[in-house]
């Protein structure tokens, strides 16, 4: 899967990229030199953060998913519980 960017996203990455060139190389590259780096870095590294991210996300929800018997408990027949002075009847129909 390749992961594509919208190009306003793209845009506003380039002056990044070449900021960072620059402070940590001491190199000037223009916006074709981080766009094609960008692009580099979307096709190598980029499927290993989506794949993870992925991987993190599932986790994330299986846990809500394992969980969701407490979060989503609705407590039943407590009518008679919030009567104030009323007993409930016990259940004689076994």
């Amino acid at each position: 899967m390749d992961i594509q960017l919208s190009p306003a996203t793209e845009k506003r990455l380039q002056p990044a990229i070449q900021r960072f060139v620059s402070e940590e190389y001491g190199e000037s590259i223009g916006e074709l030199g981080a766009s094609t780096f960008l692009r580099f870095c979307l096709k190598e590294i980029g499927p290993s953060i989506y794949n993870q991210a992925i991987s993190d996300a599932q986790g994330c929800l299986q846990e809500r998913v394992t969980d969701l018997e407490n979060i989503c408990f609705a407590e039943e027949t407590s009518y008679w519980d919030k009567k104030k002075g009323i007993a409930r009847k016990p259940d004689l129909r076994r």
